[in-house]
Order: structure tokens, then C-alpha cells, then sequence
């Protein structure tokens, strides 16, 4: 009885926490159905599918609006529980935090932001020859971008000094691979940090900062 009890009470609380963050859980179930549908296309059908929902620059020229909101459904590597748990350590304490319109903001921000500059250095590489000509059509599909932002943003939920340290870590497990491999992906991501970052105006007047020594997250709602 004690355990069907416990059981029951742990099945409130995590309701509760799904609850508190809609906007995070809905689009997580949404990647979910999508990620379960490209396990049942063939492989020259999926990558034709995903091809077309690309933001990559031939689409962006084409269809912007619409690349930008199909590319952030889906996951090009097919794997949907690392991004459950990435979501829920990041994204819903975000909109916990944040509320769900300035969450969204963020996501927003950072997704676009970072494809349409990334991929703009990626169109100023073909034409000037450092890029090949068919890197026009590179699939660039998934939602790391809304991710690198968030986390970002986040840095401001923390109190200071450990909010310094938090920022140093995410920029340069993001700038490493920038110095690296120097892909328009690594460029993308280390601009969606940055714009998370520049996000510092939404995160005013949203409660005390946490800080890990004295007290736990206190959360909004």
C-alpha cells in the first residue's frame, strides 16, 4: 500500500513538473511523433523529406518562414531520449523560470538568428570558392540552435560568481568546436549561445537569482 502510494504521489509530481512547462512538452512530444515517423521512411525517402524542410540556403531562399518552423519538428539523428532529457534540464526550467512567452522568445531568437547567420557565412564561403557549390542544398534540420540559446540564458538564473562559471563552460564546450571544425553548425551554435546571452532583458524581474550554496530554485509560476 506505502508503494502504491509513493508510486502514486511520484506520478503527481511528475505531472505536475509536465504541467508547469507546456510549451517545452509539447514540442517535445511533437519531435517525438515526428522522430517515429522517419523510423518508418526508407532512407532515400527521409533524407528527401528532410531535405525539404532544410534551412539550408536553397530553401531559405525559397521558403523561408516556413523552413524555419518545419526544421525546428525534427531530429535528423533519429535518437529522441537524449533530447527528452536535454529538454527537460534545460528547456523547461527555462520556461519555468522565464514563463512560456519569454521562453518562446528566446527559442525563437536563437533558432532564427543563428540559422540565417550561419548559413549566410556558409553562402559567403561557396561564393568566394572556400565552400563547394553544392552546399547550397547541406540538409541543417533539429532544434540544438533553440537548445544553445536557452542555455545561454539560463546563465542569468544563476547567482553570481557561479553564473561566470556556468557561461565559461557552455561557451567553450560550444567555441571548441568552432576553433576545431570551423562548420557552419559549430558557427550557428556559438551564435545562439550569444543571443541567449543577449537575452539578459527578459530575465529581469523574474525572481532571485539561484545560487547552488544557500537555497534551492525557487520556481515561478
Amino acid at each position: 500500500m506505502n508503494g502504491f502510494i509513493r508510486i502514486r504521489r511520484g506520478a503527481g509530481a511528475v505531472a505536475r513538473y509536465v504541467r508547469s512547462a507546456p510549451g517545452t512538452y509539447v514540442w517535445l512530444l511533437i519531435l517525438f511523433v515526428t522522430t517515429v515517423a522517419l523510423h518508418h521512411m526508407s532512407p532515400e525517402f527521409e533524407d528527401q523529406f528532410l531535405r525539404q524542410r532544410s534551412t539550408n540556403i536553397r530553401e531559405l531562399s525559397n521558403n523561408p518562414v516556413r523552413v524555419l518552423v518545419a526544421s525546428a519538428m525534427w531530429i535528423d539523428s533519429g535518437h529522441w531520449l537524449p533530447y527528452a532529457a536535454l529538454y527537460t534540464v534545460f528547456h523547461a526550467q527555462a520556461e519555468r523560470w522565464l514563463g512560456t512567452l519569454r521562453w518562446l522568445l528566446v527559442c525563437v531568437a536563437a533558432h532564427a538568428l543563428a540559422t540565417l547567420i550561419s548559413e549566410g557565412a556558409l553562402l559567403w564561403a561557396v561564393r568566394g570558392g572556400v565552400a563547394p557549390v553544392g552546399a547550397v542544398n547541406t540538409l541543417d534540420v533539429g532544434v540544438s540552435y533553440a537548445l544553445a540559446g536557452v542555455m545561454g540564458v539560463l546563465t542569468y538564473r544563476i547567482a553570481a560568481p557561479w553564473r561566470y562559471l556556468y557561461a565559461a563552460v557552455v561557451l567553450a564546450g560550444y567555441g571548441m568546436p568552432l576553433l576545431t571544425g570551423r562548420t557552419f553548425t559549430d558557427l550557428g551554435h556559438v551564435t545562439a549561445v550569444l543571443i541567449g546571452l543577449g537575452c539578459c532583458p527578459l530575465a529581469k524581474g523574474r525572481g532571485k537569482a539561484w545560487n547552488p550554496k544557500e537555497t534551492p530554485v525557487a520556481h515561478r509560476r
